[in-house]
């Protein structure tokens, strides 16, 4: 809308054209997303579901009675600011409806006295990563570019429809596994989505950055960039009342819309093995544990036995971190390895 309102007014006041810069629509719509989410979330947490704990959980009792299902509350704000600073394009506006379906699949377990079955969150989780992978493409070969391979390589729909879903499925249960820990997996996340609108907006969106990189140039670049750094917003006005000792979790509404946005962006900046440089930790702590889990139970092969999922449980019983420890240390290690690991992305090719 703004945009929109920025080519409407420039011809009459030149200082409208900041409204078409998409560097001052970053900016903008980033404080206003976490000043809302720091403003409302408090007025608006008594009116959210209630932790009921989790079984087997390390600490989980700390959790009990504590407002959960933030993420109803800063996925809408992301929604509104973005359809408020965004640029139409249509793959955006699909994306941010597959948004909102999987912050709603996962407000609907919040809500639920024992959470749904996981296998039918594993179904719906599914669904919504479909619907993400055909509207990231929209059935189109789609060109990505990929480690010490120098040309980009066209990815016909049929394959890289099944692919693009396989990674967002797991982007959304890694993210899902990994909130435990006050704070985690809204660091852990914020940190991805500024690593992301950066490759975004500055390399892949960036016609001479990416052409010196050898890398392809997305004229919608910088759009997915936004969208990034509207996210993060929202999870820094988030973090201000979970932080340790929290007052909020996010929850199902909160990490499910969080790890199918980040899957859909890895997707958008044009290598799956972002995934790996911008999530390495939060794939380490909580897609092992699907592996180990889908292994054992599907396949009777038993890996990982002394070691206990979430990793960030391990770490806790059998290292005695606390709550403050696990979460410095987890995204110390992930804000050393995206930018060695993105170094090596772009330059060995």
């Amino acid at each position: 809308m703004l945009p929109w309102l920025g080519h409407l007014l420039v011809p009459f006041y030149g200082p409208f054209r900041l409204l078409t810069s998409n560097l001052f629509l970053i900016g903008f719509g980033m404080v206003l997303a976490a000043g809302c989410t720091w403003y409302l979330l408090p007025r608006l947490w008594r009116y959210l579901p209630s932790d009921k704990g989790r079984e087997h959980a390390v600490g989980a009792q700390q959790s009990v009675g504590k407002p959960v299902g933030a993420g109803l509350v800063f996925v809408g704000i992301f929604l509104l600011v973005s359809l408020l600073v965004i640029p139409f394009e249509r793959r955006i506006i699909e994306v941010l409806g597959c948004t909102f379906l999987a912050m709603l699949v996962g407000f609907l377990d919040d809500r639920r006295q024992g959470g749904f079955n996981e296998y039918l969150l594993g179904a719906a989780d599914l669904v919504v990563s479909l619907l993400g992978a055909m509207a990231i493409s929209q059935l189109h070969t789609v060109q990505v570019w990929l480690p010490l391979v120098r040309d980009p390589i066209a990815v016909p729909p049929w394959l890289f429809v099944p692919l693009a879903t396989g990674l967002i499925w797991l982007t959304v249960n890694a993210t899902n596994c990994t909130d435990g820990v006050d704070g985690l997996s809204g660091s852990l996340s914020t940190l991805a989505l500024v690593f992301l609108g950066s490759i975004l907006y500055v390399i892949v969106g960036h016609e001479d950055i990416s052409a010196y990189l050898l890398v392809p140039h997305y004229s919608d670049g910088a759009l997915w960039g936004m969208v990034s750094f509207l996210m993060a917003g929202c999870l820094l006005g988030y973090l201000w009342h979970n932080a340790h000792p929290s007052s909020v979790l996010m929850g199902d509404a909160g990490s499910r819309p969080l790890g199918f946005l980040m899957g859909v962006l890895i997707l958008a900046c044009g290598n799956p093995f972002l995934i790996l440089v911008v999530a390495g930790v939060v794939l380490v702590n909580g897609a092992t544990g699907l592996l180990k889990v889908a292994l054992l139970r599907f396949f009777k092969i038993g890996i990982f036995k002394k070691v206990r999922y979430p990793l960030h449980d391990h770490v806790r019983q059998q290292f005695g971190w606390s709550n403050t420890q696990v979460l410095v240390r987890f995204v110390i290690l992930q804000a050393v390895l995206t930018p060695l690991l993105l170094l090596l992305l772009l330059k060995v090719r």
